[in-house]
């Protein structure tokens, strides 16, 4: 992949921006990525990089009161100290005990979606593929109507029409 600046080099740095729920790539050059003021730091040992990240997450006492800590799942005796330290649940009703807690956890890992939407498979027959795709545009054609970008809105519903005549 060329870098989006110079379109010269090949690109070794690649930036991914989450803003409102937008993503955004970038693919520079070491070169342009000076340049934009980017520290490029080459071979950081992989100890370095999982402490620094666990020394950046907040402690229990700052992400839970006092009263949430003592939370217990009734089924299999989880805690939120315990899964603090193995990122594992125990039962799948920790996610009904913990929700609160794991809820914005959910959100930021999955880009703030927190309802499972599923894949489609790659046998399934051209028509059902086509349907989850016009539900997709559906749901986009709803956003934009919301943030009044009827332009894009037009562009979708047309796309809509288009993709029900097949």
């Amino acid at each position: 992949m060329q870098c989006q600046i110079c379109k010269k080099n090949e690109a070794t740095i690649h930036l991914t921006e989450i803003s409102d729920g937008q993503r955004s790539e970038m693919h520079l050059c070491e070169a342009c990525a000076a340049e934009q003021g980017i520290a490029v730091k080459t071979n950081v040992p992989l100890n370095d990089l999982l402490s620094s990240l666990l020394e950046s997450q907040p402690s229990d006492e700052q992400l839970y009161g006092a009263s949430e800590r003592k939370i217990k799942c009734p089924n299999c005796g989880m805690t939120l100290k315990q899964y603090r330290k193995d990122s594992l649940l125990g039962c799948p009703y920790d996610y009904v005990v913990f929700e609160k807690q794991l809820l914005p956890l959910i959100k930021m890992a999955h880009n703030g979606k927190t309802v499972h939407c599923g894949k489609i498979p790659a046998k399934a027959p051209q028509d059902i593929k086509n349907q989850v795709e016009i539900f997709r545009l559906q749901r986009e054609l709803n956003q934009a109507v919301k943030a009044e970008d009827y332009e894009r809105a037009a562009k979708l519903r047309d796309t809509i029409n288009q993709q029900s005549k097949k």
